[in-house]
Order: C-alpha cells, then sequence, then structure tokens
C-alpha cells in the first residue's frame, strides 16, 4: 500500500526542466535532448548533432582525438587515446577506452581507419 502511494506521488510530480537540454537540430526536426550524464546512452551521430549530447567520458575522447592534445587531431591507438586522457596505459585502462572508442565508431561519432585506430571525421569533433 505504501509503496503504490509513492509511486503515485512520483508519478504526480511535474517534471523539471533542468535535466532537458535545450532543442538540438538534427536536419531539419528540432530533437529534444536529454542532458548527458555517464552511464547515457551513445546516440548515433546525426547531421549537427553536436558531442555536448554525449556523457563526460565520450566528450573527453572526443576532445582527444579531434585534437585536443599534442597529437593534433591524427589517428589514436586506444594506448595513445589512455595517454591522452591521461590515463595509465595498463590493459585494464585501455580496455576500457577501446570500449567507449568502439561503441562511438559503430554509432557513427568516430572513423576506425583500421582495427583499432580511430579518429574523428571532419565536421564531427566540434569544439566540445
Amino acid at each position: 500500500m505504501i509503496a503504490r502511494e509513492t509511486v503515485g506521488e512520483v508519478l504526480a510530480e511535474p517534471r523539471g526542466s533542468e535535466d532537458v537540454a535545450p532543442v538540438v537540430v538534427a536536419g531539419e526536426r528540432p530533437v529534444q535532448v536529454r542532458q548527458a550524464v555517464p552511464g547515457s546512452v551513445v546516440p548515433h551521430w546525426e547531421e549537427g548533432l553536436a558531442p555536448a549530447v554525449l556523457a563526460p567520458d565520450y566528450q573527453r575522447i572526443m576532445a582527444v582525438l579531434a585534437g585536443g592534445n599534442e597529437m593534433r587531431g591524427e589517428a589514436m591507438d586506444c594506448r595513445q587515446l589512455a595517454v591522452g586522457l591521461g590515463l595509465e596505459p595498463v590493459p585494464a585502462k585501455m580496455e576500457g577506452v577501446r570500449s567507449k572508442a568502439k561503441r562511438l565508431a559503430a554509432r557513427g561519432w568516430l572513423a576506425e581507419e583500421r582495427p583499432g585506430l580511430f579518429s574523428v571525421p571532419v565536421g564531427r569533433g566540434g569544439g566540445s
């Protein structure tokens, strides 16, 4: 009974606008985008979609690959990318970076020029 009352109260509360980002125009249609939080789903890249819609870890990967370090936007492998992110190049850290980079590549944010070598296609790095 208490659980039902609690659920009813939660569902009755108006949703605040603090968790919704401004409208991002993707092509011709406006899209409401929730503010990125750690662990959020990586959306498929569309024209006009900025890296700001990505979770913070993914934004950092995009920034490093877009030239936010001494490599100046060159393609990187996971070891270079981990070092660029300020992580130790140990297998556990590199595997986490690799899985995130693979996910970004699968959703169109990054290009995987060769297996394990990632770069940001022109126009997708943005100034995040």
